[in-house]
């Protein structure tokens, strides 16, 4: 997609998941990522000032070793992160423009809105700083990633139209995930005419490796391409996306990657059929019907995170991936000031208003002792 005089290609590099030795990235590789990525024509490179490690890696592979413009560089600014003024939110930028060494950004983004989130941007006007920064010459193009809901998502595009572009979460394991929201915050997008950056096309890849009848179905459509190259095609097919973002950590991913992308034009018919039989698929594995409405949340007299333990669980059902569904609990209940499964009082009022009518008292136990 040509977008204002760039030609980027459908693959993006992100730069969450570098490869490391022991806990330090491992620049050497990285220069061998980058350089296979930019031999493939490949040239959209997205950090954040919240990676730890990650701009300064980039600066050392990327913008020391290529010329400015034959790339574009991404970071972002995650002013909810131990920031209690603006100042400290606008130094995030002078601090990415020191470690990246990029001089300028070509894509800037306002980092995870949504939620409680949104207000840091709004308290310290950001907004109008990003603005700032793109009338000197330091920003090309002002967006913001997002992690919520399309109400949300239409809100925020209503009161900020000058922003140019919107990260958002999309694969085919969440199109219809009532948590995520991925058609329903994609469709705002395209209603308001903004381009799309996808970021975990492969679902932290969670998609790389898929549930059973999900591998099945792929390997006998495809048995040479992986799970992947399905999860990353599907969102790059999309009307109006810039680029899609995969968080390769090594030199096999970046392979395996570029097989499939460098030249990729589009999907043909059979392989979307086979791509929406793998998500019927996945739909119809057993899970926790719950739709995240939280009206459970609004009666419940200990603040239980109810609706993100259930997210949870329904991550270690599909993904068999304790570590993974750990994660969820902790940013869906902990992260969002609720309390654990374990600390349900079994008074039942939640299952009065459930309007799915889930057994949520049996629900949170089993909760409790899966992800104990």
């Amino acid at each position: 997609m040509g977008y204002l005089g760039k030609d980027i290609k459908k693959l993006g590099f992100g730069l969450m998941r570098l490869p490391k030795n022991g806990e330090v990235i491992d620049v050497e590789q990285t220069k061998e990522m980058v350089d296979r990525f930019m031999e493939a024509g490949f040239t959209y490179f997205d950090t954040a000032w919240a990676y730890a490690g990650s701009e300064d890696a980039i600066r050392q592979a990327l913008v020391e070793r290529y010329p400015r413009d034959s790339f574009q560089l991404a970071t972002k600014n995650a002013a909810w992160i131990n920031c209690k003024t603006r100042e400290e939110a606008a130094a995030q930028f002078d601090t990415s423009l020191k470690q990246t060494g990029a001089g300028y950004f070509d894509f800037y983004l306002l980092h995870n809105l949504g939620e409680h989130r949104t207000r840091f941007f709004d308290d310290f006007q950001m907004w109008d700083f990003v603005q700032e920064k793109k009338k000197e010459g330091l920003i090309r193009h002002v967006g913001f990633s997002f992690h919520s809901t399309a109400e949300e998502l239409e809100e925020l595009l209503k009161n900020h139209p000058e922003m140019e572009f919107v990260q958002l979460q999309i694969n085919y394991g969440d199109w219809e995930n009532p948590a995520v929201q991925s058609r329903a915050c994609y469709e705002v997008a395209r209603k308001y005419g903004k381009p799309v950056v996808i970021m975990e096309p492969v679902k932290g890849g969670m998609l790389a490796n898929p549930p059973k009848p999900v591998v099945d179905i792929f390997k006998a459509a495809d048995p040479h391409a992986s799970c992947a190259s399905w999860a990353i095609r599907f969102a790059a097919e999309l009307e109006g996306v810039i680029t899609v973002l995969s968080g390769m950590s090594s030199i096999e991913q970046m392979e395996d990657n570029l097989s499939y992308m460098k030249d990729f034009t589009g999907l043909s018919e059979e392989q979307r059929k086979t791509l929406n039989e793998a998500r019927e698929a996945m739909a119809r594995i057993p899970l926790i019907p719950c739709t995240t409405c939280n009206y459970c949340a609004k009666v419940c007299p200990n603040h239980i995170g109810i609706s993100g333990s259930f997210t949870a669980m329904n991550y270690l059902t599909l993904y068999k991936d304790p570590g993974a569904a750990r994660h969820q609990e902790e940013w869906l209940v902990n992260g969002h000031g609720k309390k654990r499964a374990a600390e349900c009082i079994q008074c039942g009022r939640c299952e009065e208003v459930c309007p799915q009518h889930i057994s949520i008292r049996k629900e949170l136990e089993k909760a409790a002792a899966a992800l104990a």
